[in-house]
């Protein structure tokens, strides 16, 4: 299964909105953000410098990104300008500087300018060129003296198509943020009253991903809940719950049921009613793949048992070696198994006046 650039793109939009990233210009084929402080740390291995920023206390200076969805519509609306090159309206370097090696606008952006140029001198020697006064409103200012503005930092671009390091980079981000959450559905009373409170049920939520693997694979994703006052358990619980408003604050006139079922014991129901789901399946492609585990293992037995009868004494080790690492290679790839692993999970408080599970 793959991700369209459509569905790429709504990923990435709404991932933008939920860390409170600027947009600065907005394409179907690409998208110019302003990242926040937090999508910076997520997206960009700079620790040394949101350490500095930690230290110091300084306002942090974020990097502005362009993320390409559609690289063939992108190089079509960008044809006098290769990819990674200069934006329009961003000044370059000098003439006499184009063959320096080791030279970028984004260096000297960054407070390390080059020796060769003014910007390095002034840095070398402790004085601004041209007689300017230091520059003390930004962190370089501060630290430094003398801020170079005649060079501008280029916007970096990646390409976020499917299987792409950037869209894994989003993935993971996202994965990690939103492993554990507590959502209460929205309350609008039809007609509020100040002595009117609604009663809320708790739901333990969990997204499981279930692999059934042997030398092919298939994956299925499982969202199970269990009411914690019930103990009734309820399958495709996303899809039960997508009509629904979410907030992570508990609203007004709202109270929470007590739980009769502690979490630890409410795990273990989702997951043995996962494994008895899992026993009804129909496991003939198991046995199939024990039947190609055994072929396999027979021809590679036929193999090296006649090539040790042939080999030199000296030679045997070596071949032993070969034989057991390739039993296991071979062991690795054929044996069936089901891998299950939970995902996310979460608290969701619902209204007790939702339709039963089942």
């Amino acid at each position: 299964m793959t991700m369209t650039a459509d569905q790429i793109r709504s990923f990435v939009q709404r991932y933008l909105e939920a860390e409170q990233c600027d947009i600065m210009e907005k394409h179907p084929a690409y998208v110019t953000v302003k990242l926040s402080p937090s999508a910076d740390k997520d997206l960009n291995h700079r620790p040394y410098y949101w350490s500095f920023v930690e230290r110091t206390g300084v306002t942090p200076e974020t990097m502005t990104c362009t993320f390409v969805f559609d690289p063939e519509a992108y190089r079509e609306l960008q044809p006098h300008g290769p990819p990674g090159g200069p934006q329009p309206g961003v000044s370059t370097a000098a003439p006499g500087l184009a063959g320096t090696t080791g030279t970028s606008a984004a260096g000297a952006t960054a407070g390390q300018p080059s020796a060769g140029s003014p910007a390095g001198a002034a840095a070398q020697t402790g004085a601004a060129p041209g007689g300017a006064q230091p520059q003390g409103d930004s962190i370089l200012g501060r630290y430094f003296g003398f801020v170079p503005t005649s060079f501008t930092a280029r916007i970096p671009r990646d390409e976020v198509t499917y299987g792409s390091r950037r869209l894994e980079q989003l993935f993971a981000a996202v994965r990690a943020k939103g492993k554990y959450v507590r959502l209460f559905e929205q309350h609008v009373p039809e007609q509020p009253r100040r002595s009117a409170t609604v009663p809320y049920d708790t739901w333990l939520a969990v997204n499981y991903k279930v692999e059934l693997a042997c030398d092919m694979k298939r994956s299925e994703i499982h969202s199970l809940a269990i009411q914690l006052q019930t103990g009734v358990i309820r399958e495709r619980f996303m899809d039960w719950i997508a009509p629904l408003a979410f907030t992570p604050q508990l609203p007004a006139h709202v109270y929470i049921t007590p739980d009769r079922i502690a979490l630890p014991r409410a795990v273990l129901y989702l997951e043995e009613h996962l494994e008895s789901k899992l026993a009804r399946y129909d496991h003939r492609w198991a046995k199939e793949a024990q039947l190609r585990l055994a072929d396999e293992q027979a021809r590679i037995r036929d193999y090296y048992e006649a090539l040790l009868k042939t080999a030199e004494l000296d030679q045997r080790p070596d071949i032993e070696a070969q034989y057991a690492g390739r039993s296991r290679e071979i062991e690795w790839q054929y044996r069936p198994r089901i891998r299950i692993s939970a995902i996310n999970c979460g608290l969701f408080h619902v209204s007790s006046a939702k339709p039963p599970a089942y």
